[in-house]
């Protein structure tokens, strides 16, 4: 068994990451960070690589951060270093030019449930169990979390999981938009590459520029956003992709996308 923290599968077009310490329960150190920076770097230079999917070895996800490197750390050290490296990377991750997908196969608390919000599109297994305990701990979530589930869910539904430190099943984190949709355990991997696999079919360039458009969008007031997104169809009818896409549906035929 390999004990690299982070493994890379690629097949037809789809990245697959897996978080490796099932001993910890994937828990996030350093270490973990920066070699799944090293593996973003790898499948961003790939262009056979049209989408991630993001899981964990064993039964978690993710199940937060270690906390006995997190109580050896004092604020100043911790600021410059393990929250500088996990907001990087989280950020990173959020705006990244190929679509991303969650394969949740276990729990994804702390830290599992703040990648999760990066994340575009999210599965979870029937065993799935989320939520943000940091509370429990003299804490409170600390990378991207307070700020990111503000803006997707109720204010005071977020609220009250940050401030109870709750557990949240599958059928419940659907049912608030958290995530997309439950399936059984067993079929979690086969629906999250169904899932790529017809992602990875539409044209890369624009999945890039979409992306780009609903990331950059969402930080601007919605009269700069129009405009933001004016300007980028704008720029994808530039492409040849766009003109193929169009072509193919007039002669009812499948499109050919070539990423440019």
């Amino acid at each position: 068994m390999t004990t690299e923290p982070i493994l890379l599968e690629v097949e037809n077009g789809i990245a697959t990451i897996t978080i490796n310490r099932p001993e910890t329960l994937n828990a996030l150190d350093v270490p973990t960070i920066r070699a799944m920076e090293a593996v973003l770097d790898k499948v961003e230079r790939d262009p056979e690589v049209r989408v991630l999917v993001f899981t964990g070895a064993g039964r978690a996800f993710i199940a937060g951060g270690d906390i006995a490197d997190l109580n050896s750390r004092q604020g100043l050290a911790h600021y410059q270093e393990f929250a500088e490296d996990i907001h990087k990377l989280f950020r990173r991750i959020e705006t990244f030019d190929k679509p991303t997908i969650g394969a949740v196969n276990g729990f994804a608390l702390g830290g599992g449930t703040e990648l999760l919000l990066a994340l575009d599109i999210r599965i979870l297994s029937d065993k799935a169990r989320l939520g943000l305990p940091e509370i429990t701990l003299g804490l409170f979530p600390g990378a991207g979390g307070t700020q990111r589930i503000i803006r997707q869910l109720p204010p005071c539904r977020a609220r009250e999981i940050m401030f109870t430190g709750d557990m949240i099943s599958p059928e419940e984190a659907v049912a608030i938009g958290l995530a997309n949709r439950v399936v059984p355990h067993d079929t979690l991997m086969d629906s999250a590459r169904e899932t790529a696999a017809r992602i990875a079919h539409k044209s890369p360039l624009v999945l890039k520029l979409l992306k780009r458009t609903l990331v950059d969008g969402g930080d601007m007031p919605l009269a700069a956003a129009l405009r933001h997104e004016q300007a980028m169809i704008g720029l994808v009818l530039d492409s040849a992709d766009a003109h193929e896409g169009c072509s193919a549906f007039l002669e009812k035929r499948e499109a050919s996308f070539k990423g440019r």
